[in-house]
């Protein structure tokens, strides 16, 4: 099935609801990127925050992206600039990099908190006392840069995967 195939077999299935399709792209090539672009793709999600910096300003502004795997706080100030939502925020630490990073491009990233929901200890992620402890905090009310959206979790790895 070619890729605008399966990204018009998946809208269908979306039609109706408030859900979002987030094309996952790492590993390939933009010149991939761009069939998905042509054909309606508009989220694009990235685990890799070299790839992503590397594919962004190769392709049309009007790409929404969102960075999937875990994220270092040294890597932050690389995606700033164009990142919409960061999928896996897992600490108050995190958050705070992230605040910091888009004020200085007066611009809201949006994140998910990522709640550990596997039976797997390579798995990551907070326990509901750490999210309330963070969403409670003097130092997350006082963010303005950031707006938590949602929450994920990457469940345990199944045989049948």
């Amino acid at each position: 099935m070619s890729i605008a195939a399966n990204i018009t077999a998946f809208e269908q299935q979306l039609v109706g609801t408030p859900a979002r399709l987030v094309v996952v792209t790492k590993t390939h090539p933009v010149e991939l990127l761009r069939e998905a672009y042509a054909a309606g793709a508009r989220i694009f999600g990235e685990n890799r925050v070299q790839e992503m910096a590397a594919k962004q300003p190769e392709l049309p502004a009007d790409i929404e992206w969102h960075q999937i795997g875990q994220l270092q706080t040294n890597k932050v100030k690389y995606l700033a600039p164009f990142v919409h939502t960061v999928e896996s925020v897992d600490s108050l630490r995190l958050l705070q990099e992230l605040d910091k990073q888009a004020a200085k491009h007066n611009r809201v990233i949006c994140g998910l908190l990522q709640f550990h929901i596997a039976q797997e200890e390579t798995k990551t992620g907070l326990s509901l006392a750490e999210a309330e402890e963070i969403l409670q905090s003097p130092e997350y009310q006082e963010m303005r840069h950031v707006r938590l959206t949602g929450v994920m979790g990457i469940a345990t790895n199944s045989p049948d995967e």
